[in-house]
């Protein structure tokens, strides 16, 4: 296309209702209400899953991670029906873990109510306050439905990566955890006293995790 330079635009006029002061004040109107919506929708804070075990000794707190679906799908399941609550922690052990849900067997977990195929991630790995799944020792690691544990070694369990699903944290609740480990046993590590589970799983949202309790999600 080639221009002549004898060519003018004709003036360009603004579109009627943009003169009309009605009109611009409706729009001014509607753009202040909208700003604070978008704000409010694009700041939402994120809601996650959290397990809550009751104890005599005191109360645990953990997200339920994303990143690992069925395990956290199937803790969901199993506390929603009461499941756990004719459990206890059943082995416990100093700078391991605390062990909770059914007991482990000679014949493995042939009482579990499923299996899970394990959900390894390179993210989510062993720490203090780590919550996995059990299993006994089957080559294709799978986890044990009816069985968790949670780490209570300060230094982390990091031989137990890629071996265990890990699931969940604590973010409160490990003074509880240390004084379950540290409860009398017998010679298979079983409290001398039963410790009895209470478990269900409450909504929080990602402000309350770190506001109250100083917890940054993953």
């Amino acid at each position: 296309m080639y221009e002549s330079e004898h060519f003018s635009a004709p003036e360009a006029r603004a579109p009627h209702s943009l003169t009309n002061p009605r009109h611009m004040r409706r729009l001014l109107l509607t753009t202040m209400l909208a700003v604070p919506l978008a704000f409010t929708s694009a700041h939402k804070s994120k809601t996650y899953q959290v397990g809550r075990i009751e104890t005599r000794l005191g109360e645990i707190l953990f997200v339920l991670y994303d990143q690992t679906p069925h395990h956290k799908e199937s803790f969901i399941k199993l506390a929603s029906s009461h499941y756990w609550d004719t459990l206890t922690f059943n082995r416990v052990i100093q700078n391991f873990v605390a062990q909770g849900g059914c007991p482990d067997t000679p014949e493995g977990f042939s009482g579990s109510p499923y299996l899970l195929a394990p959900e390894f991630n390179d993210s989510l790995r062993h720490v203090y306050g780590a919550v996995g799944a059990g299993r006994d020792n089957n080559p294709e690691q799978l986890s044990a439905g009816c069985q968790f544990y949670i780490v209570a070694n300060k230094n982390g369990l990091p031989k137990l990566d890629e071996h265990y699903t890990v699931y969940g944290q604590v973010f409160k609740g490990m003074d509880v955890v240390e004084a379950i480990v540290s409860s009398p046993k017998d010679s298979a590590n079983k409290p001398l006293t039963d410790i009895p589970l209470h478990i269900d799983v409450i909504a929080m949202s990602a402000d309350q995790l770190k506001k109250k309790y100083g917890f940054a999600t993953k």
